[in-house]
């Protein structure tokens, strides 16, 4: 006979339902449900009065009869598709989809839009953006008839942004991947987006590619709907998310153009329906247990040095805490194990055909917290009971590394006493321990006009300084952190060589790049005390980096140093720039921060 399953929340009530039926796997077997009358829409629409009238007369307007909303939870549909963003242009005919699981269940679906951030169009970052997300979010759902929600999204930010939103409100939602685009061929080998796009500027700034071949890769290398298909921020982000437990099994991995994606959205439409009679909200099942889970396969992904901010943003919204040192343990633990680039040479596709996250969890099994209860009403251990790695090549074993250095290294020193981080598994080995002079750029403007001249002062060996790209002082800390290697070292065959920022790089892209250092030159972090011709030293296996001058020579540039001059005095950037924090602490809103209650809206 199945054991019921204890669902703790944050109230401290406790409620058991039995488990998912297997001959319906996302759906749970009807069981002891919530009261009507206990439903968060009841309060808009039930009451004999005016008011709720008047909220039902609304809903009639859009020609529903009383019998479509009354008495059936009201599900939101939280979607980021926009006309910008490529990676979600499938995502209007996708929330079709979830509406007809909804309507299966007995619920009663309503489209809310929300904030797209389309990675590559937003400037200056989507990073600046994505707590204007995460605000939206909890907001949308506070202020509206909502009993639960599917969010809707994939792309870089949106995915952290809705569930940072999500959990702050705390009512049933599930997460529904927008998924990755598919595989391109070049000369017979396989091309994503992203890394193959800096791989081939750099071809093309060196003259090995010509303008013609350019022109004909711009128009085919992104080849359908969906988010980039290497294992950049968003499939980072989705797979973490699923390992969270906040998807349903396997969604992270399914190509956005693939049937099975569909049929995905309406299981997350008819999945919801079941967890708002549950009250299956994340504070019942996002644990400290789940968040491990989601950093143990980070590590494995060989994930995006974004999740590094991200995890840190979303733990706060629940109350968990999260440091650096903690991902940093985990990376020395766990190698990483998906041949997905940039860390390997294989792409999203060939991830779904192997077998998808549930295969990848499969490999760390015994890495995580079985137990960890999910948006299924099962355990991650239930989930991925009978997942089969399909293809060896693409998801390795423990014994059998993709790359020889981890996912994540956290440093620290001098230049960056609240931390830095690199991605080993995306860098040159030669520069995991490394000493050489720096070459400073103020900003990325200077960057850009300076970096490719004939005499620029710069060898192999030089090691590229970037300031003010972190949160206060570009602002939003956009992905400037992949410098780009000098022309001049371009045509003499260098690809890598060691750069530090405080900005951040996108998570598609390789190279030895420390970025995030903390606190940021623009607030007065030691890095803003670096200048041309110091020589700084870093250590990845002893998590070092360090400027080499005198304490003395530290002080006089310390006493010396003055802040940049405030730019932005209106606005939503005013806001970021006043209330973001650093980027060791997740760039959240200080005063989102936490899982204090807000309360629920009057009615009146």
């Amino acid at each position: 006979m199945p054991v019921n399953i204890a669902i703790a929340c944050k109230a401290g009530i406790k409620s058991s339902f039995p488990p998912v039926s297997p001959d319906r796997p996302f759906v749970s077997a009807n069981s002891s449900r919530r009261a009507l009358e206990s439903l968060r829409s009841q309060r808009w629409l039930a009451k004999d009065d005016m008011r709720s009238f008047a909220h039902r007369q609304r809903l009639q307007q859009r020609g529903l009869r009383r019998e479509e909303f009354l008495g059936r939870p009201v599900i939101a549909i939280v979607n980021t598709w926009s006309d910008l963003s490529p990676c979600h242009a499938h995502l209007r005919e996708r929330a079709t989809s979830i509406r007809q699981g909804i309507l299966l269940a007995g619920g009663f679906p309503v489209e809310l839009p929300a904030l797209s951030l389309g990675e590559v169009m937003v400037k200056p970052t989507t990073m600046l953006y994505r707590n204007l997300l995460a605000m939206e979010t909890e907001e949308l759902l506070r202020s509206h008839p909502v009993d639960g929600a599917v969010l809707l999204g994939g792309c870089d930010k949106t995915t952290p942004g809705l569930l940072m939103g999500a959990i702050s409100m705390d009512i049933p939602v599930i997460f529904c991947p927008a998924g990755p685009m598919l595989n391109d061929r070049y000369k017979g080998k396989s091309v994503g987006a992203g890394t193959h796009t800096k791989k081939f500027w750099d071809e093309y700034v060196a003259g090995n590619i010509k303008q013609p071949e350019w022109i004909k890769l711009e128009a085919k290398m992104t080849r359908s709907p969906g988010t980039c298909n290497t294992m950049g921020t968003a499939s980072t982000m989705t797979s973490i998310v699923e390992a969270m437990g906040f998807t349903l099994p396997g969604a992270s991995s399914i190509p956005a153009m693939d049937a099975n994606h569909v049929r995905m959205t309406s299981a997350c439409g008819e999945r919801i329906v079941e967890m708002v009679w549950e009250d299956l909200k994340p504070s019942c099942f996002f644990s400290k247990d789940s968040l491990a889970n989601g950093i143990n396969a980070y590590m494995a992904l060989g994930g995006s040095t974004n999740a590094a901010i991200h995890l840190i943003a979303i733990a706060g919204r629940a109350g968990l805490s999260l440091t650096l040192d903690e991902m940093d343990q985990a990376a020395r633990q766990i190698p990483v194990l998906a041949n997905l680039f940039p860390s390997g040479d294989k792409l999203m596709e060939d991830f779904f055909y192997a077998g998808g996250m549930p295969a990848l969890l499969q490999e760390i099994r015994s890495q995580l917290k079985l137990d960890a209860l999910t948006v299924t009403g099962k355990t991650l251990g239930e989930n991925i009971a009978g997942a089969e790695n399909l293809d060896p090549d693409v998801i390795r074993s423990l014994d059998r590394a993709v790359a020889p250095g981890a996912a994540l290294a956290v440093l620290r020193g001098n230049i960056c006493p609240e931390g830095a981080v690199i991605k080993p598994s995306a860098a040159n080995p030669k520069f995991f321990r490394h000493r050489g002079r720096a070459l400073v750029f103020e900003s990325n403007a200077q960057m850009l006009a300076e970096i490719h001249l004939p005499d620029l002062a710069v060898d192999e060996n030089t090691v590229l300084v970037l300031k003010h790209g972190g949160p206060v002082g570009a602002p939003g800390m956009p992905e400037w952190g992949n410098l780009p290697i000098p022309k001049k070292l371009l045509q003499q065959g260098v690809r890598d060589m060691l750069r530090i920022s405080d900005a951040r790089m996108s998570g598609t892209h390789f190279g030895s790049c420390v970025v995030h250092v903390s606190p940021e030159a623009a607030v007065g972090g030691p890095l803003a005390l670096v200048q041309t011709g110091d020589m700084i030293a870093l250590d990845i296996e002893a998590r070092s980096l360090n400027l080499e001058i005198s304490v003395d020579e530290f002080a006089r540039r310390r006493a010396a140093w003055k802040p940049p001059a405030r730019v932005y005095e209106r606005g939503f950037t005013r806001l970021y720039i006043e209330h973001a924090t650093q980027a060791h602490q997740g760039c959240d809103f200080d005063f989102l921060m936490g899982n204090a209650a807000t309360p629920e809206p009057p009615i009146y």
